[in-house]
């Protein structure tokens, strides 16, 4: 073993070598890959024995994460086929299930005499919008449903109830107790910071959020605490002797949406938690889920931008080479990829225009239920660190008053830029935007026993 290690090592570096060898579960590899190459490791072809398979052993690793996301959805479609299918490009939607948006009482009429059925309706007061879930006519499958639709109102807008999923992963490294959290406010803490969170439940209980004001809603009223949506928070507003987030002690507002269901993450779950945070003059909302396109879903968003709310969303890792995934995608959302310890991005993660800003996502620390922490990785840890940052530069643009209008938002990115590091070159580009920010967030995980 010894002698195998040594000559992994030099052909990859001691570090990955040694993490290549450690067992399943997911890689550190603090010195990532040069310029996220998704096909393989350069320099492989011709490598003897030994080291050309430790290369063909990274490949498989780097081809298991870009592909987490897509062996997720088939599980989920394998497990749950009673209430969760697959659209034409194979992304999960609610089986049975259309939205409309904002249709007129004659136009849901007609809808109703056709064979639709109205399966539950989400009136958005401070948006000013009305999403009604449609069943579709029985017998009928449910693309035909929604062509149907569109062919009956072409000027109105029509859509599948997809299913958003979370973008990044905890990874297998051995969790270790939370350190005791301080009563004093983390220094730097600005409390009249609040922050928004379209997520999983959140597990207050774990000591990093002890003293915060987290906010909940969704689930009829329930708390149901998920790993990422804690995992998630902890990033954006956790605090704790060792530990702290981009805005350690801010307020958090968090909309669940997923409610521990199979369906969990649907467009008409994340509409209503949008408006719920809307109505709360939240100014900064973090969305680490990524899925298709989904017109219904990019109106609301519209509308939300319109209104001066900076939306982060992570880019997803589905590879460098994959579609642009929404709603990072979207027009005026806030992109965010991840970059590990040695600010290389990280090989899963998604290029293109939609990237805006890079932040710390590679094996970082984040909270974790009951009381500890786990190491994360993934465009999703890198997101809330953004959002926390924005949070932090629009409270002080806005020197206490009303920060939501689109000038101070705009002013809030360009601060935010100004003070980015760039890498890849000057300027904005599809890897980086414009470059990386947080550089030293989170704040290290502390060791066992201290």
């Amino acid at each position: 073993m010894i002698r195998t290690l040594f000559v992994i090592g030099l052909i990859l570096g001691p570090v990955a070598a040694a993490q290549i060898l450690r067992g399943p579960g997911l890689p550190v590899l603090p010195g990532g890959l040069p310029g996220g190459l998704p096909g393989g490791l350069p320099g492989s072809a011709g490598l003897p024995g030994l080291a050309q398979q430790a290369a063909g052993g990274l490949n498989d690793e780097v081809d298991r994460l870009e592909h987490a996301r897509a062996l997720r959805i088939r599980q989920l479609l394998r497990r749950h086929a009673d209430v969760v299918e697959a659209d034409p490009n194979g992304d999960p939607i609610v089986r049975g299930e259309v939205l409309a948006y904002s249709p007129t009482d004659a136009t849901l009429a007609r809808a109703l005499s056709v064979g639709f059925s109205v399966v539950r309706e989400r009136s958005m007061g401070t948006l000013g919008v009305r999403i009604v879930v449609l069943g579709v006519p029985r017998g009928a499958a449910t693309g035909r449903a929604l062509s149907l639709l569109r062919r009956m109102d072409p000027a109105g807008t029509y859509a599948f109830n997809n299913i958003y999923t979370e973008s990044g992963s905890a990874g297998s490294a051995p969790a270790v107790r939370a350190p005791g959290v301080p009563t004093a406010r983390t220094a730097g803490t600005d409390g009249g910071i609040v922050l928004g969170l379209i997520d999983g439940g959140v597990g207050t209980a774990q000591p990093v959020f002890k003293g915060i004001d987290v906010q909940q809603h969704g689930c009829g009223g329930a708390v149901i605490p998920s790993a990422h949506g804690t995992e998630v928070a902890s990033l954006m507003v956790g605090r704790s002797a060792r530990f702290g987030g981009a805005a350690p002690g801010a307020v958090l507002y968090a909309a669940d949406v997923y409610c521990g269901k199979p369906t969990g993450g649907a467009v008409d779950a994340i509409a209503d938690g949008l408006d719920w945070l809307a109505g709360r003059k939240v100014p900064v909302i973090n969305v680490s889920l990524v899925g298709p396109s989904n017109a219904l879903l990019q109106q609301v968003i519209a509308r939300l931008v319109a209104r001066g709310v900076l939306i982060v969303a992570a880019v997803g890792n589905d590879g460098p080479a994959a579609p642009p995934l929404y709603p990072a995608a979207c027009p005026g959302v806030i992109g965010v990829t991840a970059v590990d310890a040695r600010r290389r991005v990280i090989f899963e993660a998604e290029r293109g225009p939609q990237v805006m800003f890079a932040a710390p996502g590679a094996d970082i620390p984040a909270a974790a239920l009951p009381d500890e922490f786990v190491t994360v990785r993934g465009t999703s840890f890198a997101a809330p660190l953004v959002a926390g940052l924005l949070a932090g530069k629009l409270r002080s643009i806005a020197a206490g008053g009303d920060a939501i209008d689109p000038a101070t938002a705009h002013a809030a990115i360009d601060a935010l830029a100004h003070a980015a590091i760039h890498l890849g070159g000057p300027g904005r580009n599809e890897v980086f935007g414009y470059g990386l920010v947080g550089a030293s967030l989170p704040s290290p995980r502390p060791r066992s026993g201290t």
